[in-house]
């Protein structure tokens, strides 16, 4: 029996990499950790976003939510602070403003090369060397340079690295998960979908994702009928008008 995880995030959302590290958490506290299946979805917080945004995260984020940049930039000192709390060094002052959309086309690549999806495996590796390039190392996810060697050190052949990034017929697998996301109703990220019956917004702490995995795997072995419903809400999130 198997239990399947769907995910959904944007590389550019800095409670997508605080909600990974504490799922990953609970992951790791389970017993039944290798019977999880988790697949990665791409959700885009801004499709109109151009390939480089020419100013800081705090300008960006001010001129999209209408804020002050001073408003802005405390509420990024709060998500600092709560990110170091996770082991990550969140860096906005060196943080690059680019789309995400060439990453996402190289996360879709990387789904279609992996036949079993784990928590620790080739996608969700991926995606997390990806954030942390953005949120801590202040690198440029639209820079070719900067995708491939993300995913070669993640296992992904390089030729496959270089196709996938200038495919645009990725975008067409990118928008189908984005609109799938529509479908659920789902307008922020983080967001889980655990086998098909709950939905857990934003980035839990760590104690609720191993209580709801342990709620549904029980739920599952009793043949319970999947219903699609909130199990954590409340969550922080980012949306397309910023962050929370």
């Amino acid at each position: 029996m198997t239990l399947q995880i769907d995910i959904w995030s944007d590389i550019a959302c800095p409670w997508c990499l605080i909600g990974k590290r504490r799922f990953d958490a609970a992951v790791a506290q389970l017993p039944f950790a290798d019977q999880l299946e988790v697949d990665y979805h791409s959700f885009l917080l801004d499709p109109e976003l151009p390939t480089r945004y020419e100013g800081s995260e705090a300008q960006y984020l001010a001129e999209r939510k209408q804020m002050p940049v001073e408003q802005v930039a405390q509420m990024l000192a709060q998500v600092t602070e709560v990110a170091a709390g996770e082991g990550l060094a969140y860096d906005f002052e060196s943080l690059v403003v680019a789309s995400s959309r060439r990453a996402h086309r190289l996360l879709q690549a990387a789904r279609r090369t992996t036949e079993q999806n784990r928590a620790d495996g080739l996608v969700g590796r991926l995606n997390e060397r990806l954030m942390r390039a953005h949120f801590e190392q202040g690198m440029d996810i639209g820079d070719d340079e900067v995708l491939v060697e993300a995913a070669v050190a993640c296992g992904m052949e390089e030729q496959l690295a270089l196709r996938a990034i200038d495919d645009a017929s990725l975008d067409e697998a990118v928008q189908l998960s984005v609109a799938t996301a529509g479908s659920l109703g789902i307008s922020g990220v983080p967001f889980y979908v655990v086998d098909q019956r709950y939905g857990i917004s934003g980035a839990q702490p760590t104690e609720a994702f191993v209580q709801a995995l342990q709620q549904v795997w029980s739920e599952k072995q009793a043949n319970e009928q999947p219903v699609l419903a909130p199990l954590a809400t409340e969550g922080e999130a980012c949306g397309p008008e910023g962050c929370a």
